[in-house]
């Protein structure tokens, strides 16, 4: 069973991640805001970092159970 609204804010977050590299890399906005913009872009980061180590975790644990099932049979 998937997350649906943990999916939507990923994509999301990943998504305004995306746009905020394009900005930055545009070089057309000012310092300050460029400040700002990264900052945003550490705090979606951090978030969609937390998100992939959450699920990198879940498969450990469904990829172990397995195991543990085919070394009974």
């Amino acid at each position: 069973m998937a997350d649906t609204t943990t999916d939507k804010d990923f994509e999301a977050s990943l998504k305004k991640l995306e746009q905020i590299v394009r900005e930055l890399e545009s070089g057309e906005v000012g310092l300050n805001e460029n400040l700002a913009r990264f900052e945003e872009g550490i705090g979606l980061y951090k978030k969609c970092r937390a998100t992939l180590e959450s699920a990198e975790k879940k498969i450990k644990i469904l990829s172990d159970s397995l195991k543990e099932i085919d070394y009974k049979e």
